[in-house]
């Protein structure tokens, strides 16, 4: 589930807020973050949208002039992918998709879908496919599958290419087995690591022995 794939690079804005938490140079700092983050998943970025607000909205994290403005600029450009700042809630996200009409991301699916491009252990892949999947969980959407350019795009790898209308339950269960594989893969590693131990006393045991005989 956590192949990697080749894909061309995707055309995608930024967003983020000023707030009384976040002044305007701390958000510079944070969007060329955002910006390399972007990129190392797959990304160019044709352009930043920033707006200043007392907090983000509710509804759709910016307001409603400056989602318009975004919206725009996405359907005349054919951006294909916006991303944000901050971790959008369920409700955000629904919203956000249901008036924009594409993939949108927040800083920490970005985050795991590198996470899931990098990932080389069993370990290490149970570990980033659980956490999309408990990223995932609630935020179930149908509408990415409506758009065709979502296959084997950023936030996609890992879960994100699975049927977005599948069932929580199955969902749950996928996390359940995980939590499990993870458990039996911490046995095994401790088992060798025993294993290794014993190796180690043994071979310094016999080493103190052949010592003993020399002398």
């Amino acid at each position: 589930m956590l192949e990697k794939k080749e894909h061309l690079y995707e055309k995608t804005v930024l967003v983020g807020l000023i707030t009384k938490n976040q002044d305007e140079e701390k958000l510079r700092e944070y969007m060329d973050e955002l910006e390399f983050l972007a990129y190392t998943a797959g990304a160019t970025v044709e352009k930043r949208f920033t707006q200043k607000m007392a907090q983000p909205d509710s509804k759709t994290f910016v307001g409603k002039g400056k989602m318009e403005e975004i919206r725009d600029f996405v359907k005349e450009n054919e951006i294909g992918t916006v991303i944000f700042d901050d971790e959008l809630s369920p409700s955000q996200l629904k919203n956000l998709e249901r008036e924009m009409e594409v993939k949108i991301l927040d800083r920490t699916n970005l985050i795991l879908d590198i996470f899931a491009q990098r990932a080389q252990t069993s370990y290490a892949r149970t570990q980033v496919e659980l956490a999309q999947y408990e990223y995932l969980l609630p935020r179930l959407t149908r509408m990415w599958t409506h758009l065709e350019r979502q296959r084997g795009g950023i936030g996609m790898r890992g879960p994100g290419e699975t049927e977005i209308e599948t069932d929580r339950r199955i969902i749950r269960d996928r996390i359940t087995l995980l939590k499990e594989k993870l458990k039996t893969i911490d046995k095994q590693m401790a088992t060798q690591r025993n294993n290794r131990g014993k190796m180690v006393a043994c071979g310094v045991g016999r080493l103190y022995q052949c010592g003993g005989n020399l002398r």
